[in-house]
C-alpha cells in the first residue's frame, strides 16, 4: 500500500512571509506551488522550485483565481474560457522556473474556489482539465475524489490523482465543508490521524454528520497555511510509516 503526502506551499509575497515551507518540505512527497493569482510571487515560485528539487519533492502547479486579497477562496462570476486562459497563464509561470532548474510540473492541483467549483460544475471542470491537457497531457490532475474534476480529466484522457483531505470535514455528498462554516477545519491531530488512517486503509470517511463516505485515496494534504501544519505533516507521516504505508511522489 503506498500513498502520496501534499501541501500547498510557496504562498508568500513580497514582504509577506507564510508557512514554514523550509520545514514541511523534506517531509513531504508532493508540493503544490502557488502561481501567483492568490498568493505566491516570481521570487517565491523561483524558490520553492529549487527546494522542492533538493528534496527530491514532485513539483506541482496551484493555479488560483485571481483574488490576492481573498487568498483564491471566494467565488468567482468567471466564464470557462477564462478559467482555461488563467490556469495555462500561471502553469507558463510556474513552468518557466521548472526549466531553470532542469526540473518539470509533474501535476496540477487547482487551488481554492477554483478546485471546489471545479469540483461541482462540469464546464469549470471540463474547462481546468483541457487546459492542462493542451499544456502537457503526461501530467497528473490532482482533484478531489469521487468528483467532476476527476471524472471529466478522465474523460480527457489525462491521468489523475484523487485527493483527500487530513485537515477537513466532509459533508455527506463527499463535498467539503464550506471555509464560512466554523467546523470546517481540522485541528486536532489524533482527529486528524485518525481521518487519514481510515480513508487510506479503508478508503472511507466519515463525515460530520456521521456518515460513512467511500473514495479513492491516492493523495493526502495537509494545507500549508493551517497553523498544525508542521505537526500534522510530522504525525502522519510517522503513522502512516508505522502501519507500513509506503509514502510516495504521484
Amino acid at each position: 500500500m503506498q500513498i502520496d503526502l501534499n501541501c500547498d506551499l510557496g504562498e508568500a509575497f513580497g514582504n509577506y512571509s507564510f508557512g514554514g515551507d523550509n520545514d514541511i518540505i523534506p517531509l513531504i512527497t508532493s508540493a503544490n506551488i502557488a502561481c501567483g493569482f492568490h498568493a505566491g510571487d516570481e521570487n517565491v515560485m523561483n524558490e520553492t522550485i529549487q527546494l522542492a528539487k533538493e528534496n527530491n519533492v514532485g513539483i506541482g502547479a496551484h493555479p488560483g483565481l485571481p483574488d490576492l486579497q481573498g487568498f483564491g477562496r471566494r467565488k468567482m462570476d468567471i466564464k470557462p474560457k477564462e478559467i482555461y486562459n488563467l490556469v495555462v497563464y500561471q502553469l507558463g509561470a510556474l513552468n518557466g522556473f521548472c526549466k531553470i532548474h532542469g526540473a518539470r510540473i509533474n501535476h496540477v492541483k487547482p487551488h481554492g474556489a477554483l478546485y471546489n467549483m471545479g469540483a461541482k460544475n462540469k464546464e469549470i471542470a471540463q474547462a481546468i482539465a483541457q487546459a492542462v491537457y493542451d499544456f502537457d497531457k503526461s501530467v497528473v490532475l490532482v482533484g478531489l475524489s469521487n468528483t467532476l474534476l476527476i471524472s471529466e480529466a478522465e474523460a480527457l484522457g489525462l491521468r489523475t490523482a484523487s485527493e483527500v483531505f487530513a485537515d477537513r470535514r466532509y459533508e455527506d455528498d463527499g463535498q467539503l465543508v464550506s471555509r464560512q462554516e466554523s467546523d470546517a477545519t481540522i485541528t486536532n491531530t489524533d482527529e486528524a490521524l485518525q481521518q487519514v488512517l481510515k480513508m487510506v486503509t479503508e478508503n472511507k470517511v466519515v463525515s460530520k454528520n456521521g456518515k460513512e463516505i467511500d473514495l479513492q485515496a491516492d493523495t493526502i494534504c495537509v494545507h500549508g497555511d493551517g497553523a498544525h501544519a508542521l505537526d500534522f505533516v510530522t504525525q502522519i507521516r510517522k503513522k502512516l510509516t508505522k502501519e507500513g504505508i509506503d509514502i510516495q511522489s504521484l
